[in-house]
């Protein structure tokens, strides 16, 4: 075997992460103590914030709608050509994974995920086939999940992701097309070897269209896509730049990285970069390959809208660069013999919580950091409330949301009321005022770390936490800590609520 001295570099780093940030996992069959957290949903998210919580010390069940195959969310229903479009440096959804390669596929991550599953002795606190239409408290204030048979909880993590079932619209005429029909996730055993292949959708499930039909060898391919996403390179670098805009918005110097990408990486293509929506106003297409085939006339993008399917393909409406949706165009068949449906996922719907967690003003994405309703603080929806971003929803920040819970859990003194949480709302609103994508609607990464270093920095009795918050080491003293304190609030006749075991 050649010997790759980045890629082992890479390995090396990712050991020694693994190494210092790593909780250890609970001994077989172990009784781990309070509080107890359910975690809705057995994908990437919950598969990591259930390690992390019984990694230090804390009892945890998973509840999943599926059975076993449904073991890695989203990941274990798309296809095995499937894979990161970013690199996976920021797709290191727990300390201890070790890639094997900068891109892995579809596998590789399902894998990745059940030995992590495995590692930290999640199989016996999983329940599969265990849909979650009821969270409730008690009297005591702790959480029913469904019924009361399945315990009470302290803290809940609903963790069921921001893709749902495949999105399957019917098109006008669709009966009378003589083709084939497929949704872009569900290309497994198929070909387009020789056809004329046309895509519906612009957005990321169309680039891994493309990339499908492409690789089994389709005549000619036509994305038909009703606006225009920006398309940034595949380059970790590059990525990581871009997510280090702290303020999450478009700024005065956003025009810079806009003109680069324009100038180096459209070139002669800029015709499909969108004309008048910033970057940093939605989540972008990772992808370096696509203006290639574009070039090489295996591909086109053609900016319109469907009409209706005919016989041998689509009726199209093209328009020009700048044209709203349902603009006038011009009118076009364009002929096929497949048809992929790139038309992404339904959002998976978070109604099972209590009404309260909806208030007119404070509806998801708008609660504290993003994923805390404010009526509950013990509530923690971990990228079940993402919108769009320049980051990855596979990454630290799941360990970090996990810790802030158990934190807030834990130490009463740490804990957020109402008041404050829906203040930080408030904040951040006027900070991001002029944003055109809302002020939650849209976050870099750096800017996420930002809102992480401010919430444990305003409260000064989140201070003892900020290096276990943060990076997951050190529980042991702020725990020590707080069982001081609570000795001294005791001796002054304050009282707290009591966990039992």
């Amino acid at each position: 075997m050649d010997f790759h001295p980045v890629l082992w570099l890479y390995s090396w780093l990712q050991w020694l992460l693994g190494r210092l940030l790593s909780p250890n996992p609970p001994p077989p069959h172990a009784r781990l103590g309070r509080p107890r957290i359910a975690v809705i949903g057995a994908g990437l998210t919950g598969v990591s914030a259930a390690s992390h919580c019984v990694g230090h010390g804390f009892d945890v069940t998973i509840f999943e709608a599926g059975d076993e195959k449904n073991l890695g969310g989203i990941w274990s229903r798309v296809n095995n050509t499937s894979g990161l479009q970013i690199h996976s440096i920021m797709y290191r959804f727990h300390p201890s994974i070790q890639w094997s390669e900068g891109y892995p596929d579809r596998q590789q991550i399902v894998s990745q995920i059940v030995q992590l599953w495995r590692r930290y002795g999640l199989q016996e606190r999983t329940k599969f086939n265990a849909r979650v239409n009821s969270v409730t408290q008690d009297k005591q204030g702790r959480w029913i999940i469904n019924d009361p048979s399945n315990g009470r909880f302290d803290g809940v993590i609903p963790a069921i992701g921001s893709c749902g079932d495949a999105k399957m619209p019917h098109l006008p005429n669709q009966e009378a097309f003589k083709g084939e029909v497929y949704h872009s996730s569900m290309l497994d055993g198929k070909t387009a070897q020789g056809k004329k292949v046309l895509i519906i959708g612009g957005g990321a499930s169309a680039v891994e269209a493309l990339e499908f039909v492409v690789n089994t060898g389709a005549a000619s391919t036509s994305v038909l896509a009703r606006s225009e996403k920006w398309i940034i390179p595949r380059n970790a670098f590059v990525d990581v730049l871009l997510a280090l805009n702290i303020f999450g918005q478009e700024t005065i110097f956003s025009w810079i990285p806009e003109r680069i990408l324009k100038t180096f990486f459209y070139r002669d293509l800029e015709d499909i970069a969108p004309p008048s929506e910033g970057l940093f106003t939605g989540t972008p297409m990772v992808n370096s390959d696509i203006f290639h085939q574009i070039r090489a006339h295996k591909a086109a993008w053609l900016r319109g809208d469907i009409i209706s399917f005919t016989e041998n393909g689509i009726l199209f409406n093209h328009r020009a660069q700048g044209v709203p949706k349902g603009g006038p165009g011009r009118e076009e068949e364009i002929k096929g013999d497949m048809v992929i449906l790139a038309t992404g996922f339904q959002r998976p719907s978070l109604s099972f919580l209590p009404p309260d967690c909806f208030e007119p003003d404070y509806q998801p994405p708008k609660w504290f950091v993003q994923v805390f309703p404010p009526k509950h603080m013990s509530i923690c929806a971990i990228n079940a409330t993402y919108v769009n971003a320049i980051g990855t929803v596979g990454n630290y920040h799941i360990g970090i949301y996990t810790r802030l819970l158990l934190m807030f859990l834990v130490d009463p003194l740490a804990r957020p009321t109402e008041y404050w949480m829906k203040r930080w709302i408030s904040m951040t609103e006027w900070v991001k005022s002029k944003a055109p994508a809302g002020a939650f609607d849209f976050f870099t990464y750096s800017e996420l770390t930002y809102w992480f270093v401010f919430c444990v920095a305003i409260n000064p009795f989140r201070w003892k936490w900020a290096l276990f918050v943060l990076s997951g080491v050190g529980s042991a003293l702020p725990i020590g800590v707080v069982k001081r304190e609570d000795e001294i609030r005791n001796g002054l006749g304050m009282q707290k609520r009591v966990m039992h075991e």
